[in-house]
């Protein structure tokens, strides 16, 4: 299996691995994986639309003048 290296690993972010890699009972080596595997998952799939906003109120185009005219933008 190949491996990697990571040279000049500054300590804040070697202390917040080692941490997050407590927090998930795993090792720092294990952590930086699932990591790695879950950032490279995420740019395989297609950007997702989020769902639509349920406020309280709908936007119409009526609404939004009348922000325009009280000089709400």
């Amino acid at each position: 299996m190949p491996g990697f290296v990571i040279k000049d690993l500054p300590a804040k972010l070697h202390r917040k691995l080692k941490q997050r890699a407590a927090r998930h009972h795993r090792s720092m080596t294990k952590e930086v994986l699932a990591l790695l595997d879950r950032v490279l998952s995420e740019e395989d799939r297609p950007n997702e639309i989020p769902p639509p906003f349920k406020g309280r109120f709908a936007l119409t185009d009526e609404f939004i003048e009348q922000a325009r005219r009280e000089g709400r933008e």
